[in-house]
């Protein structure tokens, strides 16, 4: 009989803690959770809020495993993370298993060495409860949100949709920060930057301390400068310092892998996940900003020994995010002496980025020098300003330099050396057309950012609240290539005055978030029928109590039980509205052809354009909207070109090619065979030669289906589909009995199949429609 038995949550954790424990301690995973709420019910008693928990059927082995394994160990161990996420899994664990209070012991640490697991075991605590019920807490509400939301989306809005407590609200910044993007109104100024020759001769780079909102007020300005005098009249050098950036937390190692290495939020989390558990670095979810006093210790010598005792300082940092606890450490590797490690890519290079991050905030502030040239204008108040750093000691620069969110920020140079009163001869001053910014679109770091600055969510939910409303539909990355632009510009040299025009390119992003159109009427949607649940304060205040019930300073129940009584006759009343919601639906106009308005909006496939309505005689006709096109951006002239199809590109074969649109999207038309227009494609473009490749392919593939056809009865033809030989004939499919070869079927056999089978009613549609399960 084995003497303890340690139970984690990971098999990579479990494989690492072994090499740790000797031969009396047998180390096993539960792969997460061992039960859940069940996936397609409710699961959530609304008298008592208790939640219905289910071993789902894929651990069933593994629970039985671990059963076995608790009879045959004197005491079992359960080590799974010291977060509320983990300490449900120990709690889960403990009463699947049927463990007693005198044969477990519930151990945490936030590294995985030798030193933390040892300690851990002569340390043990009892399963913190408060910890479970905030998890649990969690668990239930966002099983109601997304339980009771989600059928009325599909109701009155579109099926398949779904919609989530922390997911959709997250959903509203990206939104509202694209509306604030279409609705901004860019606005031109002149920026006037010139360049004077020293005593010394060299370049003094400067900038006028105001700017000219005209063509002609830059123009006045630069003509006044002609003959006029310049003079410094101050020069000031102030002392300034930079101090390094706290130690990582969830949130801001999400932000700077994403600046520094491209990482995505999902990636840096699965990649840290790695490093944890091969005892790299300490547990990689937390919000706090604390060293342990080993660990500064440990920084101590190593910035000592390898950059010299002048660039070492302790520090202690504090946090001061919304909600922030301070139970755990910041993320730091578990020996400092470590600089690197041998590991896979990734892996590597996050590992290096947290020691440079830890090591430097354990060192010197830098020493900075600020000059600050004021070069004066005879006959102007203004006055143009040189601005420079020169860094005198480096201090934790030499290690590591945060990055920003600021696609735009430049770093200040040093100036040459100057003196009060110098006479300046001005190389030349050049005034450029400048445009207002719209605000940036959300990364994924930067939305990160935000999150926590209003307090939504917590370090465990970041990634997959990203990850999630991505995958759903409602947001997605991507680059924009942005326009051409002309801006003026003006320059003085040598008494001339010389205009001319430049080129640049704006708004062009990469990697931003962006709505989708669904995304954009879902969001409309809960925000008019459920402000309460849309609202920032909402979400920020529930985590808070959720922090509450963590203290143990309030009940998990209570907090449902007052949300419950209010969320659910709101559903009840929204479901039974007979209103039909527009879904997204805009007016643009009406067509000039036939005077019939003009309308986009979400169809069922997806965001469509109509003209006409359903209440006329003529039936109304759709076109499916080009790709960047989106329903609050377009045009009534983009949406009339939409219906410029069908195109008639030619002949092929003696039959005429044309470009066509349907329900499902464009198509190619040969004859009577129709050809699906990838999405590579835009119909309105496509050329006469792509599209025969396109009808070639089709034909080579159709052919390789085609088993036995009859000359004197073409439209009947033996095929083969995804789920075996068929008889197609007039647009309906046919099974054929299993007893039969196909390849040696005759067409009066073929047609005693379709009779028999139109007797009986056995008859498979031309098209089949696929519903949902109830």
């Amino acid at each position: 009989m084995q003497k303890n038995l340690v139970i984690v949550e990971s098999p990579a954790k479990a494989k690492t803690i072994e090499k740790f424990l000797g031969k009396d301690y047998k180390v096993m995973s539960s792969y997460g959770h061992i039960c859940d709420l069940k996936k397609k019910e409710f699961s959530i008693n609304t008298d008592t809020f208790e939640p219905e928990y289910e071993i789902p059927t894929e651990k069933e082995k593994l629970v039985s495993t671990l059963k076995s394994e608790v009879k045959k160990s004197d005491i079992v161990w359960l080590a799974s993370d010291e977060d509320r996420e983990g300490e449900a899994i120990s709690w889960h664990l403990y009463t699947v298993l049927g463990l007693t209070p005198e044969k477990t012991r519930r151990i945490v640490f936030h590294e995985i060495t030798k030193n933390a697991i040892l300690n851990a075991i002569e340390n043990p605590r009892e399963i913190d409860t408060n910890l479970v019920y905030a998890q649990q807490a969690r668990r239930v509400l966002d099983r109601i949100v997304g339980f009771k939301l989600s059928p009325v989306l599909w109701r009155k809005v579109k099926p398949a949709l779904s919609a989530g407590r922390v997911q959709s609200v997250t959903v509203r910044l990206i939104v509202e920060r694209e509306r604030e993007i279409n609705k901004f109104t860019t606005e031109s100024g002149y920026r006037v930057t010139a360049q004077f020759i020293l005593p010394s001769n060299e370049i003094l780079n400067t900038e006028l301390s105001r700017r000219f909102k005209t063509k002609e007020e830059a123009v006045a300005f630069l003509e006044s400068c002609r003959d006029a005098e310049f003079v410094i009249d101050d020069v000031s050098t102030k002392p300034l310092k930079k101090s390094p950036a706290a130690p990582f937390t969830t949130s801001t190692l999400q932000q700077e892998a994403a600046r520094k290495l491209g990482f995505t939020v999902s990636q840096t989390m699965m990649v840290a996940q790695r490093l944890y558990e091969s005892g790299y670095i300490t547990y990689m979810r937390t919000d706090s900003v604390n060293l342990s006093s080993l660990c500064i210790g440990s920084c101590k010598s190593v910035v000592t020994e390898m950059y010299g005792a002048d660039y070492h300082k302790s520090r202690n940092y504090s946090t001061n995010s919304k909600g922030a606890q301070e139970a755990h450490e910041a993320i730091r590797p578990t020996y400092m002496t470590n600089t690197t490690i041998e590991s896979t890519i990734p892996e590597k290079r996050l590992y290096e980025l947290i020691w440079k991050r830890t090591i430097a905030s354990q060192m010197a502030d830098a020493q900075v020098e600020k000059t600050t040239v004021n070069i004066s204008i005879s006959g102007h108040s203004e006055s143009f300003i040189a601005t420079g750093e020169v860094t005198v000691f480096d201090g934790f620069l030499q290690v590591y330099r945060e990055s920003s969110d600021d696609e735009n920020a430049v770093d200040a140079s040093a100036i040459p050396a100057v003196h009060k009163g110098y006479a300046l001869t001005a190389k030349e001053i050049v005034a450029t057309e400048r445009f207002t910014q719209h605000p940036p679109r959300y990364t994924e770091a930067s939305l990160v950012r935000k999150l926590e600055e209003l307090g939504i969510g917590r370090p465990s939910t970041y990634a997959p609240t990203i990850s999630t409303i991505q995958q759903r539909g409602y947001v997605e990355k991507g680059n924009k290539s942005g326009t051409q632009r002309k801006y003026d510009i003006i320059t003085l040299k040598n008494g001339k005055l010389t205009a001319k025009e430049g080129k640049e390119t704006v708004g062009a992003e990469k990697a931003k978030l962006m709505p989708t159109d669904i995304g954009i009427v879902v969001n409309d949607f809960l925000l008019e029928f459920f402000p309460e649940i849309m609202d920032y304060n909402f979400t920020a205040n529930v985590e808070k109590e959720f922090d509450e019930i963590a203290d143990g300073k309030r009940h998990w129940a209570e907090h449902i039980t007052e949300f419950y009584k209010e969320f659910e006759p709101k559903i009840e009343s929204i479901i039974q509205t007979k209103n039909e919601y527009k879904v997204g639906e805009r007016v643009l106009g009406n067509d000039p052809k036939s005077g019939k308005p003009v309308s986009v909006k979400i169809g069922r496939f997806g965001p469509i354009v109509q003209i006409g309505s359903a209440s006329d005689e003529e039936k109304p006709r759709f076109a499916q909207m080009k790709p960047g096109q989106t329903l609050e951006t377009i045009t009534l002239e983009e949406a009339l070109e939409l219906f410029s199809l069908p195109r008639t590109l030619g002949e092929y074969d003696g039959i005429t090619v044309s470009i066509g649109a349907g329900r499902f999207g464009p198509y190619i038309k040969h004859g009577n065979a129709y050809v699906t227009l990838p999405k590579t494609h835009d119909p309105l473009t496509v050329t006469f030669e792509e599209a025969v490749v396109l009808i070639e392919e089709k034909q080579k593939a159709e052919a390789q289906r085609i088993i036995k056809k009859f000359d004197e009865k073409p439209e009947l033809q033996v095929l083969n589909g995804r789920f075996g030989p068929y008889i197609a004939y007039n647009g309906s499919n046919y099974k054929l009995p299993k007893s039969v070869t196909p390849v040696e079927l005759t067409l009066e056999e073929c047609m005693e199949i379709i009779e028999k089978q139109q007797e009986g009613g056995g008859k498979a549609p031309a098209k089949r429609r696929y519903t949902k399960k109830k």
